[in-house]
């Protein structure tokens, strides 16, 4: 099966390229394996509790992405610095008490990984 990678930086309400890249994984779910890569600010699109007034909620949309099989991974360095720990071990799909289920932060290492093994990358950022 061929792999699609998604990069984002922007956190989820700055732009709508959470909202693209979901459209974009949800549509290549049907024929790739998607992997997604939070970067910078975008570590904070799956952080539960965020109920936005005129938007969907970004944090929800990635766990059904995750529940559906994509994979996603948030930068450990960046999330740190954003106030998110990384716990040891995974429980209820995610090491992050701050993150829905299936989302885990990761090493930055791990986008290199998903890069080196993907067809094609988008990268949404500016």
């Amino acid at each position: 099966m061929k792999t699609l990678t998604l990069l984002l930086t922007d956190g989820p309400y700055i732009s709508e390229y959470a909202e693209i890249a979901c459209k974009l994984a949800e549509a290549a779910l049907k024929q790739y394996q998607v992997n997604i890569f939070l970067y910078l600010d975008a570590v904070h699109i799956p952080k539960k509790g965020q109920n936005p007034s005129f938007f969907a909620s970004a944090g929800e949309l990635f766990s059904g992405l995750a529940e559906k099989g994509a994979v996603i991974r948030a930068c450990a360095r960046c999330a740190a610095a954003r106030g998110y720990i990384a716990k040891e071990e995974v429980l209820n799909g995610t090491n992050c008490r701050d993150y829905f289920p299936g989302i885990e932060i990761s090493s930055l290492y791990e986008l290199s990984k998903m890069i080196n093994k993907s067809d094609r990358v988008i990268s949404l950022s500016r």
